[in-house]
């Protein structure tokens, strides 16, 4: 695998090292060792699918607060995602800057976001599939989010958003939230 560090401190992409023949490819996309070496959290205890039939549908920003921070592997493994991250960490150098990267089943990359990090994503196709694995099991009473369009987050969605929960519309600004943060 290669990592590629993204400009938010701690946040990388994952790029498998594909080995074809006639037959198609082979990849790794998982090595607890090579995870650990590139001082990254390799305890992942739990692994999630989201399906998503309609283009243009944003899930996020979502996030766990302490204790419960949870790490995440972000892949897209059918169709194509533009997937978001922010820095909600106070004393990081990239606090509150954000990073999009296009996920897609064709090249296979993934997104590790650290502990600390609102996560979302756009489908940018219809019948999109994305797989989490997680550090951490979902703790309810510790799930939080922002909204989606926060002024201070500055996101510029690819597409017109087509569909979202009501729950993800509800997330406060982050300006309200941040005394939760």
């Amino acid at each position: 695998m290669q990592f590629v560090p993204t400009e938010l401190e701690g946040a990388w992409i994952v790029k498998p090292e594909r080995r074809s023949d006639a037959r198609g490819f082979f990849a790794r996309t998982w090595c607890q060792q090579e995870f650990e070496q590139h001082g990254l959290n390799a305890n992942l205890v739990q692994c999630n699918i989201s399906f998503n039939p309609h283009q243009g549908t944003v899930r996020g920003m979502h996030f766990q607060r302490s204790p419960h921070e949870e790490a995440k592997l972000v892949r897209c493994t059918t169709g194509a995602i533009f997937d978001v991250i922010v820095d909600l960490r106070p004393r990081s150098t990239t606090y509150l800057q954000h990073f999009g990267v296009r996920l897609d089943s064709s090249e296979g990359n993934a997104l590790f976001v650290p502990e600390g990090f609102a996560h979302g994503f756009q489908t940018l196709e219809d019948s999109t599939e994305v797989l989490y694995q997680m550090s951490r099991e979902y703790h309810a009473e510790s799930a939080a989010g922002l909204r989606w369009n926060d002024p201070a987050l500055q996101i510029e969605w690819l597409l017109p958003i087509s569909m979202i929960s009501d729950k993800d519309s509800a997330f406060p600004t982050y300006t309200v939230r941040k005394e939760c943060v």
